[in-house]
């Protein structure tokens, strides 16, 4: 007789392999034609709000394994907040506009800019956005996240792009918004401005020249024909020098070498004099840089004057303390240049090339004119030095070529104005990490007048009018207002086909001059404006959102970037703050901790780990990662998260196939009826939701993921499952003690699979499909169970957990013995145990500790007795493991000598024997 089938324990559908990349399409088209989001929507209706924005991904290229990290962060977190009983939406952006876009379009060989009208051109561009949009939307949801893909917000939708006009035009209201002539970040291979944000720093090899300017008037402080001696590593900007700049206190010195008078700064002097190779110098004379202030100095090859000036931007960290200083080149020397009404000179076109401005160097791209310089200067006898040195330079985040400081005229945002306002704003910032206070803070506190201004066709118009009689800007509300309509209905194109007349409000005329006629603006606003327009064009606008956003989460490359622009219109418009919260990650690395790239064939993508191990194995990986910092993601970590997955769904699987028959509405056994090691289990699993709950609130869910794998494959599976096998395996089917350990089963299933949900949304949903007696069709119309902290017993707890301590001392001996050939199973064994009084005492008090050490039969041996020499001396016990006496139980394995002692079952214990016979007699 098959004793293990009659009691038809086991009967489940829930499939043993999880089969992920098959089934999860499959469980996704399920969400689709249930309309999941919009179900989860509805049951938290009415509930508190919890927001998290989404920070616009650029519509350019397939997803890579950073979206991945992101996006399942944020999914995770919504999930979560929605368990919890809030209401919380999540609306996916995209970000669309600006010169990756124009460059691809370009690149492509299908369209000619020189050669389309720019409505067509910016047609393609819109086209090129949205398919890539589709494309990336279909990569999101494959990775399992929940959202309003049907109702996305797109930085190109004429709505979205008439809130934005909406609040540039707040801004001008307000004063915050200028045009000025100003050096800016100027990217010659992208022929367009740049914001702070669009630079990175690259390693780049520079010239590096020590330059001698005569001086022309001493004002009885220098000799006329000594030298000041500046250092640069831009020699293309000496053709703009209009002046030198020394520090006001710094000491210098007036040297003599080789016949020759040169003024450096007293405290570098050692250095210069080394790299200039001087083998001897005479100090003739020490002065201030206040001193020397108006000296007039020529410039090395043009027939013009160089002003010596004094500003607290000079240091010593390298050179000569003697600044060369070229207004049209660089912020310091723009300011100190307007102090000394220098004027501005920048002979340096769109493309980086040399204007007329610069004699001899028309055409000449600025890089290779470095090397002409340096000629003209050594034969002019100016050129002291000539080497190279390699530094971190500032580069076009999207070409990747270098970029320079360029005066142009400009729209700019005054942040100054405002600073103050926002770095009290910050100090009111959740931070997640904390030290993204500190960075953010640093940002705005440093950074200079936001150039929003870009040289481009495809974006967001600047919606200013000049009037061509007296070239006056011409903005008001009127103007704002009609501009901003037009858009609404037709999308910012209309500024490109409309003529100003039907642009402009009827009746309008210049307020300065009375004229009539305009001329639009031809440059759009830099993209960070876009995106940061966000928190009003979205947050603001859309009914199931609200205004601040509970949370922002990005990359740590988005506080000079989507966090700063976004704090600051908010803050200009609003006067505080578009998120209460701030949330930012690392990077991705591959398994050496090296950077991805394609060139190093180290590139994960995350749509094909979908495709062979799952979504949710990579949905794993992202809550097991500390991703504050960078994080780590090869095939070899994928393989161990599997492994790991494989143990949260065997243990599920278990809990699942032990349940069959019980009904939660009339079998469960309350708490207080249950033996100690069921409360024990159930306290245990109350912690680790309390454990779990925290570290969700607190966003660390690789707290989580350490959490739920301890509790299932260690305290589950390792212990308490493992201890009831033989009461769920060998029991009556209607055995109170076995609906205990039901009920046990039970809640945890529930609990795992609650708290699994946000981390392994398909593998949730496929097991709360045979959840007994489940409410609702989805998890994720549940909600999470709350830790009762009413159970807790401290001194059952005390008890059971140096239970444990003693019960893995146990398990080291009978695994020796069972690489010993000793023992098989370890049902086959005996153990003795030796001990101090007190574990004795403790041991003492536990019933059937052959079933809690999973064995044949335990006996404990007084505190005196010496254990064999042969036994394992362990920590705090010895152990000797002997072969169980008697034969095998066929139904429970336990080895006894009263196996047969019942004739009717001749190859069962007597337990057993009593079971089978009560079965059969209720059957009949």
């Amino acid at each position: 007789m098959d004793y293990g089938k009659t009691l038809n324990l086991l009967q489940t559908d829930f499939p043993m392999r999880g089969n992920l990349p098959n089934a999860e399409p499959e469980m996704q088209k399920w969400w689709d034609e249930v309309d999941i989001y919009s179900k989860v929507q509805a049951s938290r209706q009415g509930k508190p709000k919890f927001i998290l924005h989404d920070g616009p991904p650029y519509a350019n290229g397939d997803i890579h394994i950073g979206h991945a990290l992101n996006k399942v962060i944020k999914d995770i977190i919504v999930r979560y907040k929605s368990l919890r009983g809030y209401d919380s939406p999540y609306v996916p952006g995209w970000d669309t506009h600006g010169l990756p876009i124009e460059q691809a379009i370009s690149n492509s060989g299908k369209a000619d800019r020189k050669k389309m009208s720019i409505q067509d051109f910016r047609d393609a561009c819109k086209a090129y956005a949205l398919q890539w949009i589709e494309r990336q939307k279909s990569g999101f949801k494959r990775l399992g996240v929940r959202g309003d893909w049907n109702n996305p917000y797109v930085t190109l939708e004429p709505q979205y792009e008439a809130q934005q006009i909406r609040l540039f035009g707040d801004m001008v209201k307000k004063g915050y918004i200028y045009k000025g002539l100003k050096p800016v970040y100027w990217s010659p291979s992208s022929e367009s401005a740049l914001a702070e944000a669009e630079i990175e720093y690259r390693e780049k090899t520079s010239p590096s020249i020590y330059v001698a300017f005569e001086v022309k008037d001493g004002k009885g402080k220098l000799p006329v024909g000594s030298f000041i001696v500046i250092w640069t590593t831009t020699p293309w900007t000496l053709p703009a020098n209009l002046g030198i700049s020394l520090h006001p206190d710094f000491e210098y010195t007036l040297v003599e070498v080789n016949g020759r008078k040169y003024v450096v700064a007293a405290e570098l002097l050692d250095s210069v004099q080394k790299e200039l190779e001087w083998d001897s110098v005479q100090i003739l004379s020490r002065m201030k840089g206040s001193d020397l202030e108006y000296v007039v100095c020529r410039h090395p090859f043009y027939d013009r004057d160089s002003l010596v000036m004094v500003g607290e931007h000079v240091t010593l960290e390298a050179g000569t303390g003697c600044v060369h200083t070229a207004p049209g080149h660089g912020e310091e020397d723009f300011i100190i240049g307007q102090r000394y009404q220098l004027g501005v000179l920048c002979p340096v076109d769109d493309q980086g090339k040399f204007t007329s401005e610069a004699p001899g160097f028309e055409g000449i791209f600025y890089d290779q004119a470095n090397k002409m310089i340096a000629e003209m200067l050594k034969e002019s006898g100016h050129l002291l030095h000539l080497g190279f040195i390699q530094h971190q330079y500032a580069h076009d985040w999207r070409t990747k070529k270098p970029v320079i400081y360029r005066a142009t005229e400009q729209w700019f945002a005054s942040v100054d104005k405002f600073r103050q306002q926002m770095l009290d704003e910050i100090k009111r910032i959740q931070w997640t990490p904390s030290w993204g206070e500190i960075r953010l803070h640093n940002m705005i506190a440093e950074r200079g007048d936001w150039c929003i201004s870009r040289q481009r066709t495809w974006g967001v118009p600047i919606p200013i009018f000049y009037c061509r009689s007296c070239g006056e800007p011409l903005v008001n509300d009127a103007t704002i207002d009609q501009v901003a309509a037009i858009f609404e209905r037709e999308g910012s194109g209309a500024w490109f086909v409309k003529d100003e007349s039907e642009l402009l409000p009827s009746g309008t005329v210049c307020s300065k001059c009375g004229g009539g006629d305009f001329r639009k603006e031809t440059d759009i606003m830099d993209v960070w404006f876009d995106s940061g327009s966000s928190h009003m064009a979205v947050l603001a606008a859309r009914p199931e959102l609200q205004w601040p956003a509970d949370l922002y989460l990005e990359g740590s490359d988005q506080y000079r970037g989507w966090f700063n622009s976004s704090l600051i219109t908010a803050v200009a418009v609003l006067g505080s703050a578009p998120y209460k919260g701030i949330l930012s990650h690392g990077f991705t690395l591959d398994g050496e901790g090296r950077k991805m790239s394609k060139s190093l064939g180290n590139t994960i993508d995350p749509l094909k780990v979908c495709n062979t191990l799952g979504a949710d194995i990579l949905r794993l990986w992202v809550a097991s990662v500390d991703y504050q910092s960078d994080v780590r993601i090869s095939d070899a970590i994928l393989s161990q998260i599997s492994e790991v997955y494989r143990k949260i769904r065997n243990t599920l699987r278990f809990l699942l196939g032990n349940l069959s028959g019980f009904d939660p509405s009339k079998d469960r056994v309350p708490v207080e009826q249950m033996n100690e090691l069921d409360r024990y289990a159930v306290i245990r699993m109350n912690r680790m939701l309390e454990r779990t709950l925290d570290a969700y609130d607190h966003y660390e869910f690789h707290i989580v993921y350490q959490t739920v794998h301890h509790f299932c494959a260690v305290e589950m599976s390792a212990f308490y499952l493992d201890i009831v096998k033989d009461r769920l395996y060998v029991s009556a089917a209607d055995d109170p003690q076995r609906k205990a350990c039901q009920t046990v089963l039970y809640d945890a299933l529930t609990a795992i699979t609650k708290l699994i949900a946000p981390l392994l949304p398909h593998t949730a949903d496929e097991v709360w499909k045979y959840v007994p007696g489940a409410d609702f069709p989805s998890v994720q119309l549940s909600e999470l169970p709350l830790p009762d902290s009413s159970i807790y017993e401290a001194g059952l707890e005390n008890k059971w957990n140096r239970f444990m301590e003693v019960r893995e001392e146990v398990y080291k001996a009978l695994e020796v013995a069972r690489k010993d050939k000793i023992i098989g199973n370890s049902l086959g064994a005996a153990v003795h145990i030796y001990a101090d009084e007190q574990t004795l005492s403790l041991l003492s008090g536990f019933d059937r500790l052959d079933q809690l050490f999973i064995v044949s039969a335990v006996e404990l041996h007084h505190a005196d007795e010496q254990p064999p020499e042969d036994a394992m001396k362990l920590n705090g016990v010895a152990v000797k493991v002997l072969v169980a006496e008697g034969d095998k139980c066929e139904r429970c394995w336990v080895v006894t000598p009263e196996v047969g002692t019942d004739a009717e079952h001749p190859s069962l214990c007597p337990r057993c024997a009593s079971i089978i016979k009560e079965h059969f007699s209720h059957s009949q």
